[in-house]
């Protein structure tokens, strides 16, 4: 099959963990051909919705930037794919919001999107978690500082985190003694312009964050505990965190497999669910990674569960 990978620039990609490397590499191990593009070339052209790709083949190198080679770009319709793999990395700012409507486009012309162009749209990472109110802590949503203060006296240690962002960034934990409060509410809110979660705290973060995979519906049987580093509340591996492999608790599978066919049917073949303790916390569907870290560790090769989700759908 001829794969195209949006992805963000290759030099940039930390081949020793970057899931989507570890699609890329599998597909292309099984003899796929593989194409990447970045988000930003994406146009409307004469009708066909095109992107600027070059054909990429990879070497025997491992590490630093040599690991592959790029062919010439050329512009190529989406349809000209067996099926395209989104995984350009958030914000989900304005540009993002505009290539999902352009991956729709094509998917009306009869391109295969993976995720698709509208529920990439429908779910926003955090606000998802509001579709499943059985399996959250309390939250909030809100840009009001009078809000958000009598949240805080409710519940006396909560966590305030931007809608947009990935990697732990811009979270906050926050407590009825902390001095910053109003300064960390206008930060986070533009002063009142910009709205923003707040989740009860989760003690079990102690434990770690744990990044539960669902591809094409199932729930991958390990997932990947994220255990914040001393002194930090985040566990997010790219703010220091060690992650941990575990097999799924009865919890994390009650969860997975309750949203797995909901999210499939909505066009989801790849989500990463985050759950601390016994909670849903985040609904990740933009670029869900923790594949290397999953496989290394439990002998599962995620990488091939998803690529044989593609195959299945594209075929």
């Amino acid at each position: 099959m001829k794969l195209l990978f949006i992805v963000d620039p290759l030099p940039g990609l930390k081949i020793h963990k970057d899931s989507s490397y570890a699609m890329m590499r599998e597909a292309s191990a099984r003899g796929h051909e593989i194409w990447t593009a970045q988000a930003e070339t994406l146009c409307v052209r004469a009708g066909r919705i095109e992107i600027h790709a070059a054909p990429l083949s990879f070497s025997d190198t491992q590490y630093g930037h040599d690991w592959y080679t790029e062919g010439d770009y050329a512009a190529m319709a989406l349809t000209d794919f067996c099926a395209t793999v989104m995984r350009k990395d958030p914000p989900f700012d304005q540009q993002y919001l505009y290539a999902t409507h352009l991956l729709s486009l094509a998917e009306a012309h009869g391109a295969k999107v993976f995720n698709s162009g509208q529920a990439l749209r429908d779910f926003n990472e955090k606000l998802s978690v509001l579709r499943y109110p059985q399996f959250t802590a309390p939250t909030l949503v809100s840009q009001q500082e009078d809000d958000l203060r009598a949240f805080l006296a409710e519940h006396g240690d909560i966590i305030l985190k931007p809608l947009d962002g990935m990697g732990g960034a811009g979270i906050f934990r926050v407590r009825n003694d902390d001095p910053n409060i109003g300064s960390i509410i206008e930060t986070l809110t533009c002063n009142e312009t910009r709205t923003v979660m707040a989740q009860r705290f989760i003690p079990e973060i102690a434990a770690g964050d744990k990044r539960v995979l669902i591809i094409d519906g199932l729930p991958v049987d390990w997932c990947l505990a994220r255990i914040p580093k001393t002194g930090e509340t985040r566990g997010n591996l790219a703010v220091g965190g060690t992650g941990v492999a575990q097999a799924l608790t009865s919890r994390d599978r009650e969860i997975a497999e309750a949203l797995g066919p909901q999210l499939l049917a909505q066009g989801l073949l790849l989500v990463g669910l985050d759950i601390i303790g016994d909670y849903l916390t985040e609904v990740n569907v933009t670029s869900p990674t923790c594949f290397q870290e999953i496989s290394t560790q439990s002998g599962i090769n995620v990488a091939g569960l998803f690529i044989d989700a593609v195959e299945r759908r594209a075929a």
